[in-house]
């Protein structure tokens, strides 16, 4: 079992959705301001935490980027499950290199394929990581998965998706909107129908070996005006909020 986190003078540690990087960063480095309290990220595809939690990891609060790894770490009794709540929400979209040409309308059929000739789509890994899975999802919907199934590059996490269209290693990827929205290098085609794939909703919970003094306190942090501020500057929308 991993060791207690109960020292005060070590920092809080959050793993959170790569995809939270500036938003969590910046409520971080408010909640320190306030507080005196050290906070550590770990930001990584939310299934490559969920399995570092599994393996014993010490961390106090995991935010996903989905229900289906923290539903994972719920059935193996490591999260407090009183204390889980959806915090997020957010969209998927489709982004070229900042100065491209290409054109798009995201609708069933749309021509995914013939866009990307002999080129790669980038996305985060299609059957693990939410913001792949999300988009996948969403492509089978539409009919146009088994088209652009071979043409897809799949990266560890969605900023690492975003970065090979950013540096046009990519004509074409699927990423979060927050996410484009932080990188001048893309530009959005294009958003995906909502009804296309499940709903993006982003949990956040204490971890069950975590018994550090503040970790509830940042939890209802996240759930602040101050953090509200932040969210919604970055693109997400706010699911849980308290004064």
């Amino acid at each position: 079992m991993p060791l207690s986190l109960a020292r005060a003078d070590e920092p809080l540690t959050v793993f959170a959705a790569a995809s939270l990087k500036e938003a969590v960063e910046n409520i971080a480095a408010a909640w320190q301001a306030e507080t005196g309290t050290d906070v550590r990220i770990s930001l990584a595809g939310s299934s490559a935490l969920a399995k570092q939690i599994e393996e014993g990891a010490p961390a106090d609060i995991f935010i996903s980027a989905d229900q289906r790894w923290m539903d994972y770490l719920a059935e193996k009794e490591l999260l407090k499950n009183e204390s889980r709540v959806d915090l997020l929400a957010n969209r998927i979209v489709l982004v070229a290199p900042a100065n491209s040409a290409l054109e798009v309308s995201i609708a069933p059929g749309f021509a995914l394929a013939d866009m990307l000739g002999e080129e790669r789509l980038a996305m985060a890994n299609v059957d693990a990581v939410p913001a792949g899975v999300y988009g996948k999802a969403a492509l089978e919907n539409l009919g146009v998965w088994e088209s652009v199934k071979d043409k897809v590059a799949q990266a560890e996490n969605v900023r690492a998706a975003l970065l090979l269209v950013s540096r046009q290693e990519a004509p074409l990827g699927i990423v979060y909107e927050t996410d484009a929205k932080v990188d001048p290098g893309v530009r959005v085609l294009d958003r995906f129908p909502e009804a296309s794939h499940p709903p993006i909703v982003y949990p956040a919970a204490l971890l069950s070996e975590s018994d550090y003094p503040s970790a509830s306190d940042f939890l209802s942090y996240l759930q602040g005006a101050k953090a509200h501020e932040i969210f919604a500057a970055a693109g997400f929308t706010v699911l849980s909020r308290t004064n």
